[in-house]
């Protein structure tokens, strides 16, 4: 196999979010438990659904004024460092904050999206049974006092957005899809200062990491690169201009490049617009690989083909519905790489790539857990569903009139009755915007998501004028490397996702992009540290780290693995709080990917454990 399902868990489909055993819940945490690593608010009922999610992938964790910061001497959250004595989540999610309550076991859950189907959360251990309300207690106040500690001995990279964060704390607007949902506000970064915390000695840093990586399982052709996530001091190399196959760390340059061309904000508008003849509409695709059909779907906060549908039976007014067309023009070349493995598809870990898809091409949404079943013509599923929407048994592959996929052709009047006849060739009868890139950046670094990788990296190509291919898609993340200042010779990149082995990238660019996002320079470039996840507690860290628990809650990483290959790429607070960015990249692996991954985490726990000084 080509591609390890490697911690992965769902993204949140239904009935129950992320696969949690009982209710919908937001990255399987019970209700009403603090989320370990992100502070322990809980969100409003109905932000996700109806469940109470705990507060921790966007939102806040009130701390008390002048709490002693353990491990970190006697620090203090001053009122209005964060606000009102508040930390912002995206702070802490910049720097990998928290870690699970003590006692709680993070136990090991497999795959790169996660823990099978119904397979519950780790139990508190030693819990005793009619005496729950005192356990969460003890969690709440742990939980309070990791942030204050975190927050206060390391400063932070805190990367967050005051107006952003409040909008996201109330129900997101794209909770029921509109037409035309309102904007979010504009990325406006807030960095608060790496101050206080000592930066490791070099030479002991080195005396900890060299026997981790000689002569390990990882085998002989390791590369490694740790700096200074302030300064971009290199702290420790180990080759790290050497190319090496990145596998999923791909997608650390996908995120940072969709962000800096379209932005945190942008959305993918999908269209319907009058067709040729009388009675004939057309869907055209544009790219977003999260569309659902009903509210039954993969991806939480996506547009819906039924709000559009219900958008153009108004528009229709009593011109009768009689053909569906669709136009997936949109995208160029072959649907899936020339250069990814001739088995990739029939592993269910990426699928075809098209214009027009629907709940990222998946064919059964009770499939929650890599290997997915994919829909053999994306395009073709995604207009049969919007034809049944209409009335319709199926669609036909076409394309919209000239004119219309740009959106030059007039509208149609949405807010009243339509006029009498039907409509004009490529008129608009309706649209539905996705969710903001920044949650799709979000969600695909989270779980590792290649489908949504690859739709999110032809936004990169199309943004810079490219073609919407591989190529294209390719050719444009150079360019946004060469444009972020980062060396080109050390990136050469075949797709978005990571999923070809002959993707080729160095140890040393993927810490310089780690240490650009965090500069502040790029306000759309910081987004992305959100999507990071949590070692030994949320995505594709989820199941990791149980062998070198230093780690929990203090590393935020993205992992990557291919046949013979496995990397690690993130940042790590150091025992002093300082925040170092690293990268640690393995190729001709001659160990199993669990044997490999056990080695890469001792590799970043032993940075967290070392105040080296």
């Amino acid at each position: 196999m080509h591609s390890s399902p490697q911690d992965r868990r769902p993204h949140g489909g239904n009935p129950q979010a992320y696969g949690s055993p009982s209710g919908p819940q937001v990255y399987g945490t019970p209700q009403g438990q603090p989320s370990p690593g992100y502070g322990s608010a809980q969100i409003p009922q109905g932000q996700y659904g109806s469940a109470q999610a705990p507060q921790g992938q966007y939102g806040s964790a009130q701390v008390p004024q002048g709490q002693p910061s353990p491990g970190h001497g006697a620090a203090q959250v001053p009122q209005g460092q964060y606000g009102s004595a508040q930390v912002p989540q995206g702070a802490a999610a910049a720097a990998g904050f928290g870690a699970p309550p003590v006692g709680q076991s993070a136990q090991p859950r497999p795959a790169e999206y996660g823990r099978p189907a119904g397979q519950g959360e780790p139990s508190p251990a030693g819990a005793k049974a009619g005496k729950p309300r005192k356990r969460r207690k003890g969690v709440l106040v742990t939980v309070l006092a990791l942030v204050v500690a975190l927050g206060a001995g390391l400063g932070g990279v805190a990367v967050f957005k005051p107006d952003l964060m409040s909008n996201l704390l109330a129900a997101p607007d794209w909770q029921s899809p509109s037409a035309a949902p309102p904007a979010e506000p504009a990325a406006a970064p807030v960095l608060a200062a790496l101050t206080g915390a000592p930066v490791p000695d070099a030479a002991l840093l080195k005396q900890a990491l060299d026997p981790l990586i000689e002569g390990s399982p990882l085998g002989d052709n390791v590369s490694a690169s740790v700096v200074d996530i302030s300064t971009g001091e290199v702290l420790y190399e180990r080759t790290p201009t050497k190319m090496i196959t990145p596998a999923s760390n791909t997608k650390l340059v996908t995120a940072a490049a969709v962000l800096s061309t379209r932005g945190p904000d942008y959305r993918i508008t999908t269209r319907v617009v009058a067709g040729p003849n009388p009675g004939e509409v057309v869907l055209i695709g544009a790219g977003d690989a999260t569309l659902g059909v009903t509210a039954k779907k993969f991806y939480e906060g996506a547009a819906q083909l039924d709000d559009l549908a219900a958008q153009v039976k108004k528009a229709m007014g009593t011109t009768p519905i009689t053909k569906v067309i669709t136009d997936g023009g949109l995208f160029t070349g072959p649907v899936t790489s020339p250069d990814w493995p001739s088995d990739t598809l029939s592993e269910g870990t990426v699928s075809r790539i098209t214009a027009l898809m629907i709940n990222g091409t998946r064919s059964n949404l009770k499939q929650q857990v890599m290997p997915f079943t994919w829909y053999s013509d994306p395009e073709r599923a995604a207009g049969d569903a919007f034809a049944k929407l209409l009335g319709l048994t199926a669609s036909a592959k076409g394309a919209a009139p000239e004119g219309a996929a740009t959106g030059s052709a007039a509208p149609s009047p949405q807010g009243s009755t339509a006029a009498a006849g039907p409509p004009a060739p490529g008129t608009e009868l309706g649209s539905v915007r996705s969710a903001p890139l920044l949650r799709q950046v979000e969600q695909m670094l989270t779980e590792s998501d290649n489908t949504l990788a690859e739709a999110l990296a032809r936004q990169v190509a199309l943004a810079k004028g490219q073609p919407a291919s591989f190529a294209g898609a390719a050719a444009a993340m150079e360019q946004v490397v060469t444009e972020l200042g980062l060396d080109a010779a050390q990136s050469d990149l075949l797709d978005g996702s990571g999923m070809s082995p002959k993707n080729k990238i160095s140890p040393q660019v993927l810490t310089a992009l780690l240490v650009k996002a965090a500069g502040g320079t790029d306000s759309h470039l910081s987004d992305f540290f959100n999507g990071l996840p949590v070692a030994g507690w949320s995505g594709t860290m989820g199941a990791r780290f149980a062998k070198s628990k230093a780690g929990f809650g203090v590393v935020r990483a993205k992992s990557g693995t291919l046949n013979g290959v496995n990397a690690l790429s993130g940042v790590v607070q150091t025992a002093d709080g300082r925040l170092l960015a690293f990268a640690v990249l393995a190729d001709g692996v001659p160990v199993d990917r669990d044997t490999a991954q056990n080695a890469l985490d001792r590799i970043a726990a032993a940075i967290a454990v070392c105040g080296c000084r």
